[in-house]
């Protein structure tokens, strides 16, 4: 493929999703993620995109909101690996809240195997993931559906809300900066994300790192109310999303890397077989920004083997305690 085709097909798939990584790109197009680069630098002299940590968006410095088929098939990999690891967090018994989105829906298929559960959500396809799980209660709010994004927004979804009190909220969003937090497009969906994290003691974002630095219209979640992010390991030449994860920790928010299946030193271990653990990054020395070695050592430390009955009580009686 020529250049100008290549470029032209790179514009089109920026253009249709908002926001693209370069490793769907490359995928695509069928070549390497350094052309791929280039081509990107190439569309944003002539400033018909801008470059994001690891991707390209559209230009204007705030993405718009890809609809569902668009972000069904982009970083699969990487939301397989986010949802695995993020399973471990949920114990039986639980009353949690799921928010609407692709990475929570992958969520939502693997809770079904945990017995006695009580879900939240504004969302019809994580409600439909859960529909038939053995000993898992779906409590759906009201509202008006959003096609968009199959989810249910407005005044009803807000009201149903209130009063609600779960252990933690998992949600997703359009982008995740350490100083405004996550955020997303469309200003339903935000108010909504907002009346679910007043439910919740405990605010766990699921966000691949495409999603990393990148800021859009709507805050949901402040940073200083989030206390997990679960997010994959970024590229090796990614660091930016280093950096961006330094600044989030600094903050307080407690960082979890899964290994995402076919990515570069990644690995996906079957949910309910990992151990977890929340992994502190090295503070940088003075006048150095972490680069991606850093993060590259959170994956290998924060999926590690099946753990022992023993220790596993340990770790639940740890969990009761706080």
């Amino acid at each position: 493929m020529f250049a100008a085709e290549r470029r032209q097909l790179i514009l089109e798939m920026v253009r249709a999703n908002g926001a693209v990584s370069l490793r769907e790109l490359a995928r695509v197009v069928q070549t390497s993620e350094v052309t791929v680069r280039r081509d990107v630098r190439a569309l944003e002299a002539e400033g018909l995109l801008d470059r994001r940590h690891g991707g390209a968006v559209l230009p204007g410095g705030f993405t718009r909101e890809s609809g569902f088929p668009q972000k069904s098939h982009l970083a699969t990999a990487e939301k397989t690996a986010i949802a695995d690891l993020a399973a471990n967090f949920v114990e039986e018994g639980e009353a949690i809240v799921v928010g609407a989105g692709t990475t929570t829906q992958e969520l939502a298929r693997r809770l079904a195997r945990i017995p006695g559960l009580t879900v939240v959500t504004n969302s019809l396809l994580v409600a439909q993931a859960l529909a038939h799980a053995n000993r898992v209660e779906v409590v759906m709010t009201g509202g008006t559906l959003r096609g968009s994004n199959y989810a249910l927004v407005g005044s009803g979804a807000e009201q149903s809300l209130q009063g609600l009190r779960v252990s933690r909220a998992f949600l997703s969003g359009s982008g995740l900066t350490a100083e405004r937090g996550l955020s997303t497009s469309n200003m339903l969906s935000a108010s909504v994300d907002r009346a679910l994290v007043q439910a919740a003691a405990e605010v766990v974002v699921l966000a691949d790192h495409t999603k990393l630095g990148t800021d859009t219209m709507f805050q949901t979640v402040p940073t200083d109310v989030i206390t997990r992010l679960i997010t994959d390991e970024p590229p090796a030449h990614d660091d930016r999303a280093g950096t961006e994860l330094q600044a989030l920790a600094d903050q307080g928010v407690q960082i979890a890397v899964a290994g995402a299946s076919g990515s570069p030193g990644g690995e996906a271990v079957p949910a309910r077989r990992q151990q977890r653990r929340d992994v502190p990054l090295p503070a940088p020395r003075r006048g150095q920004m972490p680069g991606p070695g850093a993060v590259a050592g959170l994956r290998t430390a924060a999926v590690l083997g099946e753990q022992s009955p023993g220790a596993e009580r340990a770790r639940v009686a740890d969990m009761r305690r706080r």
